[in-house]
């Protein structure tokens, strides 16, 4: 795995980035910003230090899947640390073998800080090198899906 790293400067106050962010007062602006990664990405479970949360959508087919990970850390309008531990296949839990060896153990880490009214969102995600290329041509396209919305 590796480490890659993406971030954008965003016109508005720390505590709206972080809960349009996260979708914690309305679970349709984690959902506009994640689209990026699946038109119908969405969230199901806590995002409270030591939930359990659910990053899931439906393929081409229709067939619900996605990751299943844990909160290791919630600081509120601060960070929010991400640990996956397995992948959701329809409603069955995958959390060993072959499916999930290469990147179990990665984290993704969200990283929010404000200055002059402006905030950085930094994104820390360990990466398996097959989805490198996804991830840097996603990556910044959703964060400018995020940015839009905040502002």
């Amino acid at each position: 795995m590796k480490k890659k790293q993406y971030s954008i400067h965003i016109n508005a106050p720390v505590e709206k980035v972080f809960t349009v962010m996260l979708g914690l007062e309305d679970k349709s602006t984690y959902e506009a910003w994640t689209a990026l990664f699946n038109p119908s990405s969405t969230f199901e479970g806590s995002w409270n230090k030591g939930g359990k949360i659910y990053f899931v959508g439906s393929d081409e087919h229709g067939n619900r899947g996605g990751m299943i990970a844990e909160i290791e850390e919630h600081i509120p309008n601060k960070f929010i640390s991400i640990r996956p531990y397995g992948i959701l296949e329809g409603t069955k839990e995958i959390i060993s073998g072959e499916k999930v060896d290469s990147w179990v153990g990665g984290h993704e880490n969200y990283t929010f800080s404000e200055k002059d009214g402006v905030t950085t969102v930094l994104v820390e995600i360990d990466v398996v090198d097959e989805y490198a290329d996804y991830f840097n041509n996603t990556y910044p396209n959703a964060l400018e899906k995020l940015k839009e919305i905040c502002e």
